[in-house]
């Protein structure tokens, strides 16, 4: 059986987690305060939401933000003044964003597309299942009852940070990490109002700077350690610029730049630390997974059930599939542990050859997989919109 630690390539796996000793030195800041990110949040647009949510606002916000999709876009004049000067002030780049590094990381994202889509979808997906409290607090939120709805939006998010030109002022991901970072926001002042949410939670603010850095590192990382194991990582200057893309994504979504690692071994050493030692079963999460493992029943009646499962696994280890209760299929397990390393073999071999036609079959199944989730309302986004409630 593989264990949790082999597959994430971890020893110490399922520790208890330690103290942040993390160093501000591996960050791109290179220095700071020391403070345990699990007690930092965003104060300013956390406050401005929760003025917004008392005052009845959140329509007009989700009618504004219709209209507000690219980066050269001006914020639109129908939000509260406050969250309108707010927005305006950061939705840009931080200064020290390298653009050069950014066109690089889409190109990178380009060429392993479909890569990506299986390592966020069906890796980093399930596992944000077993962290305990992004599954609570995803569970009992607005999203949690529409799983379909919330994966779109997801999905949106990394689609419009992969685009090619995504940081730049034709692109949307400035615009849609602006309208994520007060979705958090809007969630941190309505979850705690959540007596199921209090019940189960060990946290009395949800999405603090380290659960966003744990989410960074069930994607972000977990996708370069799995790239680096398949052979398909790339040159030294592609993972360099695919981080750069991560880095400026967390400052976008209001991680404190002390906290950002500077490189893939700090990144590493951080998920070492925060993410590998909390993984762990609830009820909420083995809920979540089920839903999200079944949305493709809506199609197909369940026939690739058993391959989703033996993905999981394949890219997670048993642990994880056992404690999601995910049955085996030992065909599928066989066919994955032949098929994809001499898919993957054979991508890698001959994409410079290819890289068309490649490009073309990736951005076909990214726009069904968008136009499924969104049930068929767009093939390439879904609107991001401001929740005003908990689970119902």
């Amino acid at each position: 059986m593989l264990s949790l630690g082999a597959a994430l390539g971890l020893t110490g796996a399922l520790a208890p987690s330690a103290a942040w000793s993390w160093a501000p030195s591996g960050s791109i800041a290179g220095t700071g305060t020391g403070i345990d990110p699990q007690w930092v949040w965003d104060d300013e647009i956390d406050r401005i939401m929760a003025g917004v949510i008392d005052a009845g606002q959140v329509p007009a916000v989700n009618a504004a933000y219709g209209s507000w999709v690219n980066n050269d876009d001006a914020v639109p004049a129908g939000l509260p003044p406050e969250l309108r000067a707010y927005l305006q002030r950061t939705t840009r780049l931080p200064d020290w964003a390298d653009v050069g590094k950014l066109r690089r990381a889409a190109d990178y994202n380009r060429r392993k597309d479909t890569y990506f889509f299986v390592i966020y979808g069906i890796g980093g997906g399930i596992m944000s299942t077993v962290i305990p409290r992004e599954a609570k607090s995803v569970y009992w939120s607005k999203g949690g009852a529409d799983m379909q709805d919330r994966a779109a939006k997801t999905f949106t998010f990394g689609y419009d940070m992969a685009e090619l030109g995504g940081y730049e002022p034709r692109g949307q991901f400035l615009v849609t990490a602006n309208k994520t970072r007060t979705v958090h926001a809007a969630v941190r002042h309505l979850l705690p109002q959540s007596p199921h949410w209090r019940a189960v939670a060990d946290e009395r603010i949800p999405i603090s700077n380290h659960d966003i850095l744990v989410t960074f590192h069930s994607t972000g990382t977990f996708a370069h350690k799995k790239l680096k194991e398949w052979g398909a990582a790339g040159s030294a200057a592609d993972q360099e610029a695919f981080l750069h893309s991560w880095q400026v994504a967390l400052h976008l979504l209001g991680v404190h730049d002390e906290y950002i690692p500077a490189t893939w071994n700090d990144a590493h050493a951080q998920s070492a630390q925060i993410l590998t030692p909390i993984l762990n079963p609830t009820l909420e999460g083995r809920e979540l997974a089920e839903v999200l493992l079944g949305l493709t029943a809506q199609v197909d009646l369940g026939v690739t059930r058993g391959f989703l499962n033996e993905f999981v696994r394949y890219q997670l280890g048993d642990q994880v599939g056992d404690w999601l209760n995910l049955r085996r299929d030992y065909a599928a397990k066989a066919l994955i542990r032949t098929a994809w390393p001499a898919y993957v073999g054979f991508r890698e071999g001959t994409v410079r050859i290819m890289p068309v036609t490649y490009y073309m079959f990736d951005q076909f199944i990214r726009a069904l997989a968008m136009a499924f989730l969104n049930k068929g309302q767009d093939g390439k986004t879904t609107p991001i919109t401001v929740p005003d409630t908990n689970r119902p």
